[in-house]
């Protein structure tokens, strides 16, 4: 399978060509860095994103807590992560990286405030 890539690592947006199966990367074209290399080769064979989104606080109508992942979580996994966190909700007060889901689906990734909130 042939996949092409566009690296996000720096500003340049290499489109890298990266071929293989599965875990098993056979070649790797167009990249300018070493980091680059390294991004398109994770990214084939188990691609990860942060995860970035809102929780509804307790008792206020129309206000939403920004929240996100501490580490990437495996790319299949976010939307059954989203499933659990639209059950999310938060009591006040809260301080920036309270822990708001912890190990989410079980990737060992927490969910954490990214806003302090008072009452």
């Amino acid at each position: 399978m042939k996949k092409e890539i566009i690296c996000t690592v720096c500003p340049r947006g290499c489109r890298i060509m990266v071929e293989g199966e599965g875990d098993t990367i056979l070649s790797v074209e167009g990249y300018t860095c070493k980091r680059g290399l390294e991004y398109a080769s994770a990214e084939f064979a188990h691609p990860v994103r942060i995860l970035t989104t809102t929780v509804r606080i307790a008792g206020i109508d129309n206000d939403l807590l920004p929240v996100r992942s501490t580490r990437p979580v495996p790319k299949e996994k976010v939307l059954d992560c989203m499933d659990v966190i639209r059950k999310v909700e938060v009591s006040l007060p809260i301080s920036r990286y309270d822990v708001v889901a912890a190990d989410i689906c079980g990737t060992g990734v927490d969910i954490v405030a990214t806003k302090a909130m008072e009452k």
